[in-house]
């Protein structure tokens, strides 16, 4: 018998929040899942903590890692027709997190479903404002380009079949997938209720460096782009007015100031130094991953009926 899903959980040296994803899938209303780690060669406790679950384990080696290979090495081994992604340093929200990122598929033409990411207390300021932006609490049933992001997602295994991901790209393996399925007439969605918390305590050189390869990825996947310096200042400029207008309505400017100006710096000036040539169809994709929406004030989510799991403090979880 196949199980309902496959979750593939790409980690390297992720101790301190493997058991709390772990724990999240064990605590889901869909109970059939094979789960699989995929282990690019971690030096502290991950596979040591990963053995306590139900965790079939995959190994490579730091030197072939790339996301596109991890992945592609994961559904490798996956037995269920709907491969779900997780990030290692993910957790859900709701037991219902992957019955609702699974339930589209039943369509038929459905290829790739992704949910809504959130921030932890440790978040800096300007990446809460990126995942509201990226991620909104409205679904969206049909969307018409390929953004998505594999960090909380899921696609059809027999879709993998025909296009695998890239193992060439630096990062962005992900819209390059999506673009794909969407040129072949295969639909998108995203699913606002299938919620994870990502956490990412990033250094400054962290944020540059991701911001950078995501650059040269997307270079790579449309070659005519272009991201001038002009870009670098407006897109700063028009972001870090955009965060400390939002930081003044939260109360919080004083303390955030600072750390926006530099999270905005290092992720327009990594992606400048990450890609240089431009083509036609990206003004939407430019707008989903770098444009504040100024149109949109910040609402209150829609309540939930559905009870959030209950974990332990995550300083626990070592």
């Amino acid at each position: 018998m196949k199980p309902a899903c496959s979750v593939i959980i790409r980690a390297y040296n992720e101790e301190k929040h493997i058991a709390r994803l772990l724990t999240g899938i064990g605590q889901q209303t869909v109970k059939d899942v094979q789960i699989i780690l995929v282990d690019s060669g971690s030096k502290d406790r991950t596979l040591e903590i990963a053995g306590q679950y139900p965790v079939d384990i995959v190994h490579i080696r730091p030197d072939e890692f790339t996301f596109g290979r991890s992945l592609n090495r994961g559904i490798e081994a996956a037995r269920a027709d709907v491969v779900v992604f997780a990030s290692a340093h993910v957790y859900p929200v709701y037991p219902d997190w992957l019955e609702k990122m699974i339930e589209l598929f039943a369509n038929p033409q459905m290829a790739v479903v992704y949910g809504k990411q959130r921030g932890m207390a440790t978040t800096k300021f300007s990446e809460h404002q990126i995942f509201q932006h990226w991620f909104p609490d409205r679904s969206q049933p049909r969307q018409d380009h390929p953004f998505c992001n594999n960090a909380n997602a899921a696609i059809r295994r027999e879709l993998w079949e025909k296009h695998a991901y890239d193992e060439t790209l630096p990062g962005l393996e992900d819209l390059a997938w999506a673009r794909w399925a969407l040129s072949q007439g295969y639909q998108i969605a995203y699913v606002a209720e299938a919620e994870i918390i990502h956490i990412h305590n990033e250094t400054w050189q962290n944020v540059y460096n991701r911001y950078k390869r995501e650059g040269m990825a997307f270079k790579h996947i449309y070659p005519q782009e272009m991201f001038h310096l002009k870009d670098v200042f407006r897109l700063f400029t028009s972001n870090v007015s955009n965060d400390f207008r939002a930081a003044k309505q939260q109360g919080v400017l004083g303390k955030e100031w600072k750390s926006i100006i530099h999270f905005r710096w290092n992720q327009f000036w990594g992606t400048y130094q990450g890609y240089r040539q431009s083509g036609e169809l990206t003004w939407k994709l430019k707008q989903a991953f770098y444009y504040p929406r100024m149109d949109e004030m910040p609402v209150e989510p829609p309540a939930r009926a559905v009870e959030p799991i209950q974990y332990e403090p995550l300083e626990k979880k070592s």
